[in-house]
C-alpha cells in the first residue's frame, strides 16, 4: 500500500542552549503585557483569561532586537522545513511577516483556527509549566470523511483525525499555515503560565 499527500509537522529545539534568549523574551513579555493597551483590550474580548499581542503588536521582530534574534534562529529551521516539502521558491524566499506573544494561565484556551495567506506558521515555546495543554492538530481531510468508520484506539498518529504534540521549553513547532490547530483549555492548578511566541512566514 502507498501513502500519499503527507502533512508534515516539524518539532525541534531552537538551538542547543536557549536560556539567554528565553530570559530576554520573558523580560520583554512582561513589558508588553503592561504597555500594550490595545492588546489588553483585545484579549479581554477575544482571549478569555489569557493575553496575546496578535491584534496589536504583531511585528515584534521588526521592533525588538530580541525578537529579531529569534527570527534569525528560526530561519534555519524554516529553511529545513521548506526543503522537506520540496518547495520550488524560485527567485523568492520565505520571510517572517508577523510575530507576537501569547500568555496562557490556567483556564485559558485557543480555539481551532488557521493562519490565512501565509505559507509556514509556528510557535516558539518560552515557558511550558508541568501539565500544560498540548497543541492539537486536525486532519485537513476531516470534512471529507463522510461515513468513514472511527479509528481504533491504538491507531498510529498518521491515520488519526486529531494529533497532539506536547512541546518542551525551548522547542519550536512548524506547520503549513492552512493546517487547523488549537490549544485545549489549560487545567486548573497550573503553576505559572504557558508563554509562547507565534509567527508566520510568507513567500516573497
Amino acid at each position: 500500500m502507498n501513502a500519499f499527500f503527507p502533512t508534515y509537522i516539524y518539532q525541534s529545539p531552537l538551538t542547543n542552549s536557549n536560556r539567554e534568549l528565553i530570559r530576554e523574551i520573558r523580560r520583554e513579555v512582561d513589558i508588553i503585557r503592561k504597555i500594550d493597551e490595545p492588546g489588553i483590550a483585545w484579549s479581554e474580548e477575544n482571549y478569555p483569561r489569557g493575553f496575546t499581542s496578535y491584534g496589536s503588536m504583531d511585528k515584534l521582530h521588526e521592533s525588538s532586537p530580541t525578537f529579531a534574534e529569534l527570527e534569525k534562529k528560526l530561519n534555519r529551521h524554516v529553511g529545513a522545513f521548506a526543503r522537506k516539502q520540496c518547495w520550488d521558491l524560485g527567485a523568492g524566499h520565505l520571510k517572517m511577516s508577523s510575530c507576537w506573544v501569547n500568555v496562557m494561565p490556567e483556564g485559558a484556551a485557543h480555539s481551532l483556527h488557521l493562519h490565512p495567506l501565509s505559507v509556514v506558521s509556528g510557535t516558539f515555546y518560552v515557558s511550558v509549566p508541568k501539565g500544560s495543554s498540548p497543541i492539537k492538530f486536525e486532519d485537513p481531510r476531516l470534512d471529507k470523511f463522510m461515513a468513514q468508520p472511527p479509528r481504533l484506539p491504538d491507531a498510529p498518529n498518521a491515520v488519526k483525525p486529531f494529533v497532539t504534540l506536547t512541546p518542551r521549553e525551548g522547542d519550536i513547532v512548524l506547520f503549513e499555515s492552512w493546517l487547523r490547530h488549537e490549544v485545549p483549555p489549560l487545567k486548573p492548578g497550573l503553576k505559572g503560565a504557558r508563554i509562547s511566541v507565534s509567527f508566520n512566514y510568507d513567500w516573497i
